[in-house]
């Protein structure tokens, strides 16, 4: 059974900046292509960021040069680290394996 439990959310100013982790089990984060989407209110859900099993990593235009995803293959967690956050990344930021598993997601409020 495939699980994903993202954390790290919360509210933060413009300019400021917040990692998420993505703790898995029942699945191996380095073995997978591992995703970041992210839906805010009345919009649909969107891609944010992945990293492949070979550690390509890819990006929405929205985010480059300011988010970065990572993993660490010991804790079996995924990371987004959100650098210069701006209003418009104010959303609920989900987690997932290869498209096909997803996590509860996780709050980021950016006050401007």
């Amino acid at each position: 059974q495939v699980r994903l439990v993202e954390s790290g959310g919360g509210l933060v100013q413009a300019g400021g900046s917040l990692r998420l982790s993505c703790a898995a089990s029942g699945t191996i984060v380095s073995l997978n292509t591992m995703g970041w989407y992210r839906q805010a209110p009345g919009k649909q859900r969107e891609f944010v960021a992945t990293i492949t099993s070979g550690g390509t990593t890819n990006y929405a235009d929205s985010v480059k040069g300011r988010f970065t995803i990572s993993r660490d293959n010991a804790k079996n967690t995924v990371y987004l680290q959100m650098n210069t956050l701006k209003s418009e990344d104010t959303a609920v930021y989900y987690c997932t394996a290869r498209g096909n598993y997803w996590g509860q997601g996780t709050q980021v409020t950016v006050s401007s």
